[in-house]
C-alpha cells in the first residue's frame, strides 16, 4: 500500500460546538490519502454493497471494476462500453446496489447512451460473484438530454428503500430551457421511484407532486443545476446534495431526507445569490448551508458523511472536494448551519467522487485513475 505524499493542512473550526461524539477534533489531527488501487481508466464513482468487503469502481467509458483484498481484479464486473457514449460529462456515471443485493443480486447503473440520453438500467450478478450477467439488462428509465453537459449522474438507494436519481438541468449554460423550475420535466430534479413495485417502476404515492396538475410524479425535489453527487446520512436522517454551480458559486444543500418538494432555487439562485442581474424572489427556496466562490475552485465534488471507525473524532463530518481546487474539506451540520469547517488536504488532484466501503471508511477516486482511502496521519 502506497501513501501519497501530499501537503496536509489543518483546518480551523468555525464553531466551538462538539462533534457527534461530544469532542472537538484535536488540533493535532492530520489526515492522509492511502492508495488502494491505480491504473483505472477515468474512474468516476466508488461504491460497495452492504456487508460486502469488496469495492466497486465505475470507469466512465463503461466498465465497473472490483477491488478485492487490496487488488484490482483484471476482469471487469460489467462492461457495457459498446452502449455508452463517453466523454466530457457523459459516460457510465454510477452504480447503485439494491438494499437486498446479497439475496437478489440486483444493481442499477446510470449512464449516457450513444444518442446522448440518460438511461437507468437494472442488472443482476451471475453465478460468479465477481461478474455481472450482461444479458440481464432491463431498462428502468430513459431521459432525453438536450445538451451534452449537466447529466447529473448519481443513482442511489435511500434509507427508505427507494431509488433516487440526480438529474441535471439538461445542459448548455444558465438553464436556457428553464428546466430547473419546471415540474413538467424530469430534468433539473431529484427523482424518487420504487423499483420493487410495478414494471419497470412505480411512483411512490407519498411523492410530493403526484397530485399536481402537469407535474411529473417521479420528482422528489427540484431547482437543481447539476447534482453530480448526493448522499443520505441515515443516522442523522439528512440528505446532502452537492450542486455544481454556473460561473461564480458552488453550493451544498442539506435538508431532511424525508422532506419532499424542496425547491433548491436554480435558476433563480446560484448559491445564495440571485442568478443574473437585479433582484429575485427567494420565497420558498432552500438556500445552501455552504457555498464557495470560483476563486476557490470550479466544481464541487460531493461527498459523504463519515461514519467509520478509523477516525472517530470526525464521525458526523461531511467530506467534500473541488475538482479543480484539489483540496478536501469537511464540515459538521449543527442547527441547520455548517460548522467546524476544516480543510484537511491540498494537492489531492481531480477528485471525481467519494464513497464508503462496507465498514464506513471514506474513499475518493481521482481523474488520474487512482483510488485512495482517507486515514489519520
Amino acid at each position: 500500500m502506497r501513501i501519497l505524499a501530499l501537503l496536509l493542512i489543518l483546518g480551523c473550526a468555525d464553531s466551538t460546538e462538539p462533534d457527534d461524539d461530544g469532542t472537538m477534533p484535536p488540533a493535532s489531527l492530520e489526515l492522509r490519502l492511502v492508495e488502494v488501487a491505480a491504473g483505472l481508466q477515468s474512474p468516476v464513482h466508488v461504491n460497495a454493497p452492504s456487508g460486502d468487503a469488496r469495492l466497486f469502481v465505475v470507469e466512465q467509458p463503461g466498465r465497473i471494476r472490483i477491488i478485492r483484498n487490496g487488488a484490482l481484479l483484471e476482469r471487469s464486473f460489467l462492461d457495457i462500453t459498446a452502449q455508452v457514449g463517453s466523454g466530457g460529462e457523459r459516460g457510465l456515471l454510477s452504480v447503485a446496489f439494491h438494499p437486498n443485493y446479497a439475496a437478489n443480486g440486483r444493481f442499477y447503473v446510470n449512464y449516457t447512451d450513444t444518442s446522448g440520453s440518460t438511461r437507468i438500467e437494472r442488472y443482476t450478478v451471475s453465478a460468479d460473484p465477481d461478474v455481472a450477467d450482461a444479458a440481464s439488462a432491463s431498462l428502468v428509465l430513459a431521459v432525453a438530454q438536450p445538451f451534452a453537459n449537466h447529466n447529473g449522474g448519481l443513482a442511489a438507494f435511500g434509507p427508505d428503500g427507494m431509488l433516487y436519481i440526480g438529474m441535471g438541468d439538461g445542459g448548455s449554460g444558465g438553464d436556457p430551457l428553464e428546466h430547473g423550475q419546471n415540474l413538467a420535466t424530469l430534468l433539473g430534479a431529484l427523482l424518487r421511484i420504487d423499483v420493487d413495485a410495478g414494471q419497470p417502476y412505480a411512483v411512490p404515492t407519498d411523492n410530493p407532486f403526484t397530485l399536481t396538475q402537469g407535474a411529473r410524479g417521479e420528482i422528489w425535489a427540484y431547482g437543481l443545476r447539476n447534482p453530480w453527487r448526493f448522499h443520505f446520512d441515515a443516522p442523522s436522517g439528512m440528505l446532502y446534495i452537492a450542486d455544481v454551480g454556473q460561473n461564480q458559486w458552488e453550493e451544498i444543500h442539506v435538508e431532511p431526507a424525508g422532506q419532499g418538494g424542496v425547491n433548491y432555487g436554480w435558476n433563480v439562485m446560484e448559491g445564495r445569490h440571485c442568478f443574473g442581474s437585479g433582484s429575485c424572489n427567494q420565497s420558498g427556496l432552500a438556500l445552501p448551508v455552504l457555498e464557495y466562490s470560483h476563486s476557490d475552485g470550479c466544481s464541487v465534488t460531493g461527498g459523504a458523511v463519515y461514519r467509520g471507525q478509523l477516525i472517530p473524532e470526525l464521525r458526523g463530518h461531511y467530506f467534500y472536494a473541488d475538482y479543480c481546487g484539489g483540496w478536501i474539506r469537511s464540515f459538521r451540520l449543527d442547527g441547520g448551519a455548517a460548522v467546524d469547517r476544516l480543510e484537511w488536504i491540498r494537492g489531492a488532484g481531480n477528485v471525481t467522487s467519494f464513497g464508503t466501503d462496507a465498514a464506513g471508511e471514506m474513499h475518493i477516486v481521482t481523474g488520474n485513475g487512482r483510488v485512495f482511502r482517507i486515514e489519520r496521519s
